[in-house]
């Protein structure tokens, strides 16, 4: 292994334990120790800014000095500001401890006699006797610091806890309700259990395509949504009946020219009024389409989370309904559509009952006349010029257009 992937294999360990810290002293149940030598900068130190990050009002971090043996000298004073909690405040504050160095372990130096030494060293040391005074050295005051700060954490933290506790329970008693008691142990009460289970849903879901209430206790309406959709639906068609009509005086006037044969103004071009019928009627065809099978997506959400609720905790039936789910949505959607295509197709044949027509035409005539009388009060002056050209075969034209577009369309 070359020095490149040493490097990397460092730096990746060294990520790996720094997330593993995170995840630790992230928890708000967690006293977090950080240990700094003392002839460190603690301002500096990474393991400070790990637990300021997660704690920065400093109420879980308990700060600990070690080597004080290893200070520079004229630097003391600062190692007891620090102890002291005058430079970078906690609300635990800190402590300072010396612990067995390479030496006395080469030594077998028990911990009974370390124990002593450093006493010893912190009882003498010219700068470091009043922080053993004070209760802020050794090891064994360490010991005492944190069992009295881990009993007040535990004090502080147990409502909360109880309240955890009680809500993962409830949370847990609601999974299981809806997990029910299980399939039982023998083979024929399995079989009877499947049945009922598969029998529930199988009645759920009928009770879903009639908008009736389910056994499961789930309200799913799938009504509601094809309301929705159809209303988009009828939406659409106004909107495209509309952009119809404004297309029509444009295009009117181009197909008179195209195909208007020895007739005089006034009489209607059957062919021109039926390929401009023909072109609106094939541009909604691939949105109808389109609209079909979005709702028929939409329905199957609604059947794969019944089969969910239905199913909760048995994998292998949900997939089973959801590959059914899936079969039937395709196969009925295949034939909705050729239905769909046939009906346009008929509608391809510009044909409608006479007395059906007749009414849509008087109609639309009426509302004409209602705009046309608008038109004239704003525009006296220009009727005669306007009337001289072939605007009468058109006006007419227009009229038989919009009539059947609300015909195909009910509308």
């Amino acid at each position: 292994m070359n020095q490149v992937q040493l490097l990397a294999l460092f730096l990746l360990c060294r990520v790996t334990i720094k997330r593993l810290i995170q995840k630790f002293i992230r928890r708000q149940e967690t006293i977090s120790l950080v240990v700094v030598p003392s002839n460190v900068d603690i301002a500096t130190t990474e393991a400070l800014k790990m637990a300021q990050e997660v704690d920065p009002d400093g109420e879980r971090t308990l700060g600990i000095l070690t080597k004080p043996d290893l200070v520079d000298k004229g630097t003391e004073e600062t190692v007891v500001h620090v102890v002291c909690n005058d430079i970078i405040p906690l609300k635990k504050g800190y402590m300072i401890v010396r612990c067995r160095g390479q030496q006395e372990i080469r030594e077998k130096v028990s911990l009974t006699e370390a124990i002593e030494r450093e006493k010893a060293f912190f009882k003498e040391h010219m700068h470091f006797h009043t922080l053993y005074s004070d209760g802020h050295a050794t090891v064994p005051k360490l010991a005492e610091k944190l069992t009295l700060e881990l009993v007040h954490h535990i004090e502080k933290s147990l409502p909360r806890l109880e309240e955890q506790i009680e809500e993962k329970l409830a949370q847990t008693q609601v999974e299981l309700e809806r997990y029910g008691t299980g399939p039982p142990a023998d083979a024929a009460e399995r079989f009877a259990f499947l049945t009922e289970k598969v029998t529930a849903f199988t009645q759920d879901a009928i009770s879903v395509t009639k908008g009736e209430e389910l056994k499961c206790g789930e309200k799913l309406n799938v009504f509601s949504m094809l309301r929705k959709e159809f209303g988009n639906w009828n939406l659409h068609l106004y909107n495209s009946g509309e952009n119809f009509n404004r297309r029509i005086d444009k295009q009117v006037e181009k197909h008179e020219e195209m195909y208007r044969g020895r007739e005089l103004p006034g009489f209607i071009n059957y062919k021109t009024f039926e390929i401009m019928v023909k072109e609106q009627i094939k541009k909604l065809e691939e949105p109808a389409v389109k609209k079909l099978k979005d709702i028929g997506d939409a329905v199957k959400k609604v059947f794969i989370q019944l089969a969910h609720i239905s199913f909760t905790g048995f994998p292998n039936l949900v997939k089973a309904a959801k590959a059914n789910i899936e079969a039937i949505k395709q196969d009925k959607e295949s034939i909705a559509e050729s239905l769909l295509r046939v009906q346009f197709k008929m509608e391809m044949l510009v044909y409608s009952q006479d007395s059906t027509y007749s009414s849509s035409l008087t109609d639309t005539k009426t509302e004409g006349d209602e705009m046309d009388d608008d038109w004239q009060k704003l525009n006296r002056n220009k009727i005669i010029a306007y009337r001289m050209d072939n605007r009468a075969t058109l006006d007419e034209l227009m009229l038989h257009l919009k009539s059947y577009y609300k015909v195909s369309f009910h509308l």
